[in-house]
Parts: C-alpha cells; sequence; structure tokens
C-alpha cells in the first residue's frame, strides 16, 4: 500500500469524523449539556488533528487544534455550551468541513482567519477566567479517541538510530518525565510508524536512554510483522505530560504507552542505547519492522518505579492473535465486481433449471439446493452493497443552516430513520434531489416568523426528514408545516407558460404535480437558492432515473409532503415471468398484489376499449400491457386474459393484463439506458434461463402515463 493509499484511508476517516461530529452538534442544540455529544465531537475533531500532522497538512493541524482547544473547555466544564457558542461551533464545523474537502481538491483551501482568531479569542478568554486551557487538559484524565487507523508505512531502524538527539550531558532537572513506549505483536497488521512518533518526542527535547531488546526471538522463531522493541526516554519536566500523550494518541490501542515523572538523572555518556546504535546492521537482519497502532494509556505510577515490562507472547501463536474488527475496508471495483459476478451466477443457475427442466428433472433435491444457495449469496452480496442514509442526511443540518442566514427564517430539522438501508448507488446518487427538496421546503414552504406568528404558528418552521422500509422499496419523505402550494399560482403561471389550457380542469394533485415541469418556478425574485426553474424537475428526473417514483401531498396552510419511493437495490430482483403477444416480459414482484383471471361478470367495459374490474366491491383500471408496448397479438379481452393487481405510489391499486404467467424468478437487471436508450414503460432489461432477453415493466411509469392519459382526455 502506497502513500496515497494510506491518506485516502485517512479522508474516509475525517469523513467518518465530520459526520460524527455533526450528529453531535446537532445533539447539543437540544441538549447543551449533553457530555457524550460534546466528547464524540472533541474526539472526532481531535482525530483529523492527529492525522493531519501525521500527513504533514499544516493548515488543517493548526485549525483543528484551536477548534480542539475551544471544544476542551467545553468538555471540562471551563466554558458553559451557550447558544453563541454553539452557533460558532457550528461555522467552525463548516470551516473545518472545507478544509478536509480542499485536501481531497473539491474546493479551494478556506480562509480561516477570521474564525482562527474568534476560536483563540474563546480559548483565551476562558484562560484569564481560570486554570489555563493546557492545564484544564493536563489534569483532566486520559480520554481514548476514536483514531483512524493508518496503514501500509514500513518502520526504518537505521532512520530512527539516526534521528535520535543524544546529548553528552546537560543539567538535569530536579524532575523530568519518564516515557515508555512499547508496540504490541500485532501492531504490524495497522501499520503504524513509531519513527514518526519518536521524532517527535525528539522535537520536545526527549533523549532516548534504554532499547529494550530482550524479547527479540531466535532466528527461527522472529516474525517479520511482529514488534519486538520497547523504548525509554526521558524529557524535561517543563513540557506539558497532555503534548506527550497527544502524540500517541493518534494511534489508539495497540501500543503500550507509560508516562510517570520521576527523579531528574544526569545523562549518561554511554547509554545502553549506543551500543544498539553501534551495530544496527546486525539489528536489521533479526530486528522486525516495528509499528504502532491503538494506544492503551497505563497510569502513571509514583515516582522510581521501576518500569514493568508487559508479557509480550510470540506473534502467531494463539494468545498473540488479534481481535477480528467489525468492519473491513473493500476497493468499491472489487465489490461491483462481486455483485456482478454473482448476477451472472444468478442467471446461469436460471439457465441450468430451465435445462433441467426441459429433461424432466427438475425435482433433483440439488437443484433445490443450489436455487436456494444462489439465493443466499445474493442476499449477502446485496447486504454488502447495503449502506445506511445517515451520510446522505447528515448534509442536511448543514444545508438548513445555510438558508436559515440566506432567508432569515427559524427552522428545525427533525431526522428519523438514518439507520435505513439500501443499495450504495442509490445512496450516492439521491443527495442531489433530496438537497433540492430540502431547498425548496425553506424557500418555498416555510414562511417567515413575521407570517408564521401572524398566523397563530410557532415562529420556528419545522422541516422532517425520515426514512423507512415499505413494500420491497424504501420511502424517503421530506415534509414542513409552511404555507402548503399555492394552487391558483401554479395554476395561473402553468397557462403563462402555456403548459396548459386556461379552461383545463384539473385536480388537485394534477395541479402540484405541474411544479415538476421544466423550468417552472414561482418564485416572483431569482435568486441564489430559486427562481431560475431548474430544481423540482431535475429533483424527478434523478429518481426516475433511479427506478423511483416522487409524489406530493400539499394541504394549504399546513405544509407539503414529498415522498421518493425507491428501490432497495439497483442490481437483482425477484419478478414475475409474463407472456404478452410474442414477447415474454418481467413484472417486478414488489408491485405485485395478486394475480388472478377473473369472470366475465366482474368485468366492466368502457367506452374506448377501456375495462374495469370489480375486486371486491373496489373497481380498478384494467391496463393493456400489449397496447401500451405496442406489442402486437396480445389477447384483449381480459376475461380470456391473466390479470395482475398491481400497487404503485402515484395511482394505488391498478390492474395489468398479459397473456399467461409462465414463471417467478431472481432476474439480474441491465440497465436500457447505459446499454442501448432509454424506453417509457420499461425499467430494464435481463436475460431469461433460456438466454433471451426479456424487458423489465417499469410499473409506475404504465399506470401513470394511462392515468394521465385518462383525466387529459376527461378534462378536453
Amino acid at each position: 500500500m502506497n502513500q496515497d493509499d494510506i491518506q485516502q484511508i485517512f479522508l474516509q476517516e475525517c469523513d467518518e469524523g465530520l459526520s460524527s461530529a455533526e450528529i453531535g452538534l446537532i445533539a447539543c442544540q437540544s441538549n447543551p449539556q449533553d457530555s457524550e455529544a460534546i466528547n464524540s465531537i472533541f474526539r472526532a475533531v481531535h482525530s483529523i488533528k492527529g492525522g493531519a500532522g501525521a500527513f504533514g497538512f499544516t493548515a488543517l493541524q493548526q485549525y483543528t487544534h484551536k477548534f480542539e482547544t475551544v471544544l476542551a473547555q467545553v468538555r471540562d466544564g471551563e466554558r458553559p455550551l451557550t447558544g453563541g457558542l454553539l452557533t460558532t461551533l457550528f461555522k467552525a464545523f463548516d470551516i473545518l468541513t472545507d478544509h478536509v474537502n480542499a485536501i481531497k481538491g473539491d474546493c479551494d483551501t478556506p480562509d480561516d482567519a477570521e474564525m482562527s482568531r474568534q476560536l483563540e479569542e474563546i480559548a483565551h478568554s476562558a484562560a484569564e477566567g481560570g486554570d489555563a486551557v493546557d492545564g484544564a487538559v493536563e489534569a483532566q484524565p486520559e480520554v481514548e479517541p476514536a483514531i483512524p487507523e493508518i496503514v501500509g508505512l514500513d518502520f526504518d531502524l537505521d532512520g530512527l538510530l539516526n534521528s535520535l538527539d543524544l546529548p553528552e550531558s546537560a543539567d538535569a532537572p530536579e524532575k523530568e518525565w519518564l516515557v515508555v513506549v512499547r508496540p504490541l505483536p500485532a501492531a504490524m497488521l495497522n501499520g503504524s510508524e513509531p519513527l514518526l512518533l519518536l521524532r517527535e518526542l525528539v522535537d520536545l527535547g526527549a533523549r532516548c536512554v534504554h532499547v529494550d531488546i530482550d524479547d527479540i526471538p531466535d532466528l527461527d522463531a522472529f516474525d517479520a510483522e511482529a514488534a519486538y522493541l520497547e523504548w525509554h526516554y526521558r524529557l524535561p519536566a517543563s513540557v506539558a505530560r497532555s503534548d506527550i500523550a497527544d502524540i500517541f494518541d493518534f494511534i489508539g490501542p495497540a501500543c503500550q504507552l507509560r508516562i510517570e515523572e520521576v527523579d531528574a538523572e544526569p545523562v549518561v555518556e554511554e547509554p545502553e542505547f549506543m551500543a544498539v546504535a553501534a551495530a544496527p546492521e546486525a539489528l536489521a537482519e533479526t530486528i522486525p519492522a516495528a509499528a504502532a497502532a491503538p494506544v492503551q494509556t497505563v497510569e502513571a505510577a509514583a515516582p522510581n518505579t521501576p518500569v514493568a515490562k508487559p508479557e509480550m507472547p510470540i506473534s502467531g501463536s494463539a494468545s498473540a492473535a488479534p481481535k477480528a474488527g467489525q468492519t473491513i475496508r473493500v476497493d468499491l471495483e472489487k465489490l461491483d465486481r462481486l455483485v456482478n459476478t454473482v448476477g451472472e451466477l444468478v442467471i446461469t443457475q436460471a439457465m441450468l433449471a430451465q435445462q433441467l427442466s426441459t429433461q424432466g428433472l427438475s425435482q433433483i433435491a440439488e437443484v433445490a439446493d443450489l436455487d436456494h444457495l444462489t439465493r443466499e449469496l445474493q442476499d449477502c452480496a446485496m447486504s454488502i452493497r447495503a449502506q445506511p442514509i445517515r451520510s446522505v442526511f447528515s448534509r442536511v443540518p448543514r444545508i438548513v443552516r445555510e438558508l436559515e442566514t440566506e432567508t432569515g427564517k427559524r427552522v428545525r430539522l427533525d431526522i428519523e430513520g438514518e439507520g435505513t438501508e439500501l443499495d450504495k448507488t442509490v445512496v450516492e446518487r439521491i443527495g442531489e434531489p433530496l438537497t433540492h427538496l430540502i431547498r425548496n421546503a425553506i424557500d418555498h414552504g416555510l414562511e417567515s416568523p413575521e407570517d408564521r406568528l401572524a398566523s397563530g404558528k410557532n415562529a420556528e418552521g419545522v422541516v422532517r426528514l425520515s426514512a423507512e422500509h415499505r413494500g420491497g422499496r424504501i420511502l424517503i419523505c421530506v415534509s414542513d408545516d409552511g404555507r402548503g402550494i399555492n394552487r391558483e399560482r401554479v395554476f395561473a403561471k402553468a397557462v403563462e407558460r402555456g403548459l396548459i389550457a386556461p379552461d383545463a380542469q384539473l385536480s388537485d394533485e394534477e395541479i402540484d404535480n405541474l411544479i415538476f415541469a421544466p423550468g417552472f418556478s414561482t418564485a416572483q425574485v431569482v435568486s441564489n437558492i430559486s427562481g431560475r426553474g431548474v430544481g423540482m424537475d431535475v429533483v424527478r428526473q434523478n429518481v426516475q432515473a433511479l427506478g423511483g417514483r416522487i409524489s406530493i401531498s400539499s394541504r394549504p396552510g399546513h405544509g407539503s409532503t414529498f415522498t421518493l419511493a425507491l428501490p432497495l437495490t439497483l442490481a437483482i430482483a425477484d419478478g414475475m415471468i409474463v407472456g404478452v403477444g410474442d414477447q415474454t416480459l418481467v413484472v417486478p414482484l414488489t408491485h405485485i398484489v395478486e394475480s388472478l383471471r377473473p369472470n366475465p361478470q366482474e368485468v366492466r367495459r368502457l367506452g374506448g376499449g377501456k375495462f374495469m374490474l370489480n375486486i371486491r366491491g373496489q373497481f380498478l383500471p384494467v391496463q393493456h400491457v400489449g397496447n401500451r408496448l405496442g406489442i402486437e397479438g396480445a389477447t384483449t379481452d381480459p376475461t380470456e386474459a391473466v390479470l395482475i393487481v398491481v400497487e404503485s405510489e402515484t395511482a394505488g391499486h391498478s390492474v395489468l393484463m398479459v397473456d399467461a404467467i409462465k414463471d417467478q424468478r431472481q432476474v439480474v437487471i441491465k440497465s436500457l439506458e447505459t446499454n442501448f436508450q432509454q424506453i417509457d414503460g420499461v425499467a430494464g432489461a435481463t436475460i431469461l434461463g433460456d438466454g433471451r432477453v426479456a424487458l423489465i415493466l417499469d410499473v409506475e411509469s404504465i399506470v401513470a402515463a394511462e392515468l394521465g392519459r385518462t383525466r387529459l382526455a376527461e378534462a378536453a
């Protein structure tokens, strides 16, 4: 693993730390005394600071140090977390996010001069009112932060030996620090570099007085990825203990660290370590690349207490086995390749089952076992790709704060279901639609504080963002308690733009959906937030590109709700194989409620070749799939066809008319847009067991289009 790979891991850990810090800041809005939230913010900023120092990101390191100092004061109770201070911390967090994005190359390095000055003034004022910040941090118990792991660096013994500055003699103070550093046997699994840490100690004025090499095994028992050395350093007592501990905070608990105050002693002219330094070539053959990973801080012992050596089992033994981590980072390309391979396996298994069925061998037990194992493998592969939508929701608070500043409105954000999981591709592509919906809810939906008070509402508007699983899909809702959609104004704008006739008779739902027309906007003034008509049509296009649908529910004076219905995965789905004319199609199983062959008395004929089906007293419109897709030879009489009752987000229950049901199988979804072009009414394609290509129906599109044509005819 090269330096760029390690830096990429650090940036990923930064994203996780920023997400954790933002969640903590939001929690502090409702409860400023939440110590766990404050600690989580401190740990996240501290972790980013440590990584920035390791990679030489000086600007980020200096800024996070100032940020961390203020957070330490809040954590230690030296300064109360007032509303004004919380606002400053939010702004400081925004600049911290910009710093990280600048390292990624997503934006320019932010100008943090003003915020740095404010943080320094806050820290200084607290120091003047009580103990100094450094002293407060020093006296405070050690906290083990959640620190990112940096992997892949090699240990350079010669460089370490050459880097150590060993003065021949000096007048020692009465007291000094004894620092004992010992990487654990599994330290190399995390690939940390002790050389960097020891150099930082030397920069603080440390001198190495001893290196313990007693645990180096014989050559036949030597593990090149284990650690066997222990270093003893002495530092002047004038160095703050917290400054020493901070050096090792970044690597977490895979290294033992001991810091204690001892009586000063004269510098030995020829310390034992010099004997080690005299023969680095000999040691290079036996001393492995030692590294430090997460740090365990040991309580300081009494002065002059001998340093106890921990038991160090030889790496490779059962006792030395590292604990299994709960997560592992995998390159996304490898994960996509796994999912694609599983998809091909599903296709091959379907082909095998088809061939065995034609030979009359479908009842073989191994065939059923193979089908079961293939499905289980597919479920596992899909679960690996699943990610919580939290990563998208975590961006929303910052958007809300920015819009509060721009609009002068007061907004409370409520988030639910951020742990809901869906496919990684959906998570990555849903961010832009959600951003548009949030901006629309605050700019168009919520009233100003004055107008809200005049209408008897709270001055603070509420925007709710939620996610949940329902019916094999995920529903994401963005709602507000604002003024709702002004349908008269929307209708007038639509007439002005020529979208509808002035005398058109439209339902409330149809008027609401006019806001998705390209270029449509009801904003009076073009601003940075809205007015150019490039928002809601983009939302619908992006959602439809994911195989989803968006619907609106609005009550004047009470607010609006936008509901996004999205597939859980874009790769593999269960489907019902149906025949229409000479074509074989797939209906996604998540939409199907039931299927039946109707009796003649259950079907009602309407004008224009339309039919209605009576299902237990409820009349549902029948959609002719063959006519909709232009398939010749399809059955036209509902009493001779198979009717499939489906559920859609746009029109509730409806009925699809097909010729026959052939099978039910898992299908691998292939994008038509990527391989051919977009076709209305078709969500994608798949390869069947007999090798033929079958189109996958877009149930939402078929139902919505048929419903729209019917209402348009009625309006005309």
